[in-house]
C-alpha cells in the first residue's frame, strides 16, 4: 500500500455473472484526511466501485478481478436518503440502534450519542422530545439522518454516492459545507462519487474520472481541471454551465 493511504484499489474489475464487463482495472489510492472525487456521466461505474470497496455489491455483479486493501472502517451515505432508511421506525431510534450496536455502549448512552449526532448535524431540538418516521422529515433531514447513521460507525473512510442529487441546489450547498466541516473536525478521508464536476471540485483534493468502467484521467483536481489531458473529461468542463452576470450590474449571479 502506497505510504500514508488508508485505502488501495488496484486493478479492480467488476463484471455480471455473464462476463460483461462493468468496471475494468480500476486503480486509486486514498490518504488519511483526503478526499478523492470520483466522476462521470451516470453508468461509468463509480457507484460500483464504490460499493465493491464497502463490500456491498448487488445481485448478479461480482469482482472479477484486482485487490482492495484499506486500513480503516469504512461507511456510506447513499444517494436515495429515503430509501437508506426504515420507513416503519422513527429516524432517532433508528439512529440509536446503530449507534448500539457499532459502538457497544448501553441503550441510555447510545440515545445520548445519537441526538449529539443529530444536533451536530443540524436537526431541529424537537425531534428530541418527539421522534419522527422518515416521511415526516424533508429531503435534506432524511440526508442528515443518514450521515448521523454513517458517522455512528466511526468511519476512517467516508464513501459518498452522490449524496445530494436528490436535493434542491440550497440543500445540496449545505450538505456539503456540513460534510466537508465533519470531515475537517473529525478527520475520515472520503471517497465522493457524482457527475458534477462543479461540486467535485469544491470538495475534492483528487480526482479520478471514469468512463464506460474505466478511469481515463486522475490527478489533483486543481491540474486535472487546469490541464486536462482525456477528451472526455474537457466534455465534462465544457458541460458545466457558465454563471450568468446580471444585466447592466457586471456582477455575477449568486
Amino acid at each position: 500500500m502506497p505510504y500514508n493511504a488508508i485505502l488501495e484499489v488496484k486493478d479492480l474489475s467488476l463484471a455480471t455473472k455473464h462476463d460483461q464487463k462493468l468496471v475494468n482495472r480500476v486503480s486509486f489510492a486514498l490518504g488519511r484526511g483526503e478526499t478523492l472525487g470520483l466522476v462521470g456521466e451516470s453508468g461509468s461505474g463509480k457507484s460500483l466501485t464504490l460499493r465493491a470497496i464497502l463490500g456491498l455489491l448487488p445481485r448478479g455483479v461480482e469482482k472479477a478481478g484486482g485487490i482492495i486493501k484499506s486500513d480503516a472502517v469504512s461507511a456510506m451515505v447513499f444517494q436515495d436518503p429515503r430509501g437508506s432508511l426504515d420507513p416503519l421506525c422513527p429516524v432517532v431510534k433508528q439512529l440509536t440502534e446503530v449507534v448500539r450496536f457499532r459502538q457497544q455502549v448501553s441503550k441510555k448512552a447510545a440515545r445520548g450519542i445519537a441526538l449529539e449526532l443529530l444536533e451536530m448535524l443540524g436537526l431541529p431540538d424537537s425531534i428530541k422530545i418527539a421522534d419522527r418516521y422518515p416521511s415526516q422529515l424533508s429531503g435534506g433531514q432524511c440526508q442528515r439522518v443518514v450521515i448521523a447513521i454513517a458517522l455512528a460507525c466511526k468511519p476512517g473512510i467516508l464513501l459518498c454516492d452522490e449524496p445530494t442529487t436528490a436535493l434542491d441546489v440550497t440543500v445540496q450547498k449545505q450538505i456539503i459545507e456540513k460534510i466537508s466541516a465533519l470531515q475537517k473536525e473529525l478527520g475520515f478521508a472520503m471517497v465522493f462519487v457524482t457527475h458534477n464536476l462543479a461540486v467535485a471540485a469544491a470538495t475534492c483534493s483528487k480526482l479520478c474520472v471514469m468512463k464506460n468502467g474505466e478511469i481515463v484521467e486522475q490527478g489533483d483536481t486543481l491540474d486535472v481541471l487546469q490541464n486536462p489531458q482525456n477528451p472526455y473529461t474537457q466534455m465534462l468542463m465544457d458541460s458545466v454551465l457558465p454563471v450568468p452576470e446580471l444585466e447592466g450590474s457586471g456582477r455575477i449571479w449568486n
